[in-house]
């Protein structure tokens, strides 16, 4: 992976963590709104993580497969992250 494995693994920790607490929150009964305000912002986190994966994906796999003339398989994967982002 050519992403930053520093921010990458920060982020991810993040979301474990943040994971942990709506579990907890589960368990305590906690107020549903707050509950839901938590699983939002660990989507967003994830969602940081892979545009930071995919930005990087773009940058290094896709740019050397471009040079090397041999992009199409990488521009159909893509497509496919894009079809699956797009739901």
């Amino acid at each position: 992976m050519k992403a930053d494995n520093v921010k990458v693994t920060r982020l991810l920790k993040t979301a474990r963590g943040q994971i942990d607490g709506i579990l907890k929150m589960i368990e305590e009964d906690r107020y549903c709104i707050d509950i839901s305000n938590q699983i939002m912002a660990t989507q967003a986190i994830l969602r940081s993580v892979n545009r930071e994966v995919l930005n990087a994906h773009l940058e290094s796999c896709v740019k050397d497969a471009f040079e090397k003339g041999d992009a199409d398989k990488k521009i159909q994967e893509i497509i496919g992250m894009i079809e699956k982002l797009s739901k």
